[in-house]
């Protein structure tokens, strides 16, 4: 199996969102759940916790994300 860009979900005090996704995401949600869940041998999460680690993995590698996050923080500052 290949590696999956994401680690195991961990257990934190989420910040309640509400949001719609086309049933195909959602399907491929519980895909990759059951993916992640097989690649670290853990019990599968609810896909809906998949969703913020990959927005965070996303944003942290978007090149054009970071450079207009450090012009705002340099702005700020």
């Amino acid at each position: 199996m290949s590696k999956l860009k994401l680690s195991p979900i961990e257990d934190d005090k989420p910040v309640k969102l509400t949001i719609e996704l086309p049933a195909a995401v959602h399907r491929d949600l519980a895909v990759y759940a059951e993916a992640l869940a097989q690649g670290t041998g853990r019990d599968a999460v609810d896909p809906v916790k998949l969703i913020p680690p990959m927005l965070s993995r996303f944003m942290a590698t978007d090149r054009a994300f970071a450079k207009l996050r450090r012009l705002k923080s340099k702005q700020s500052a």
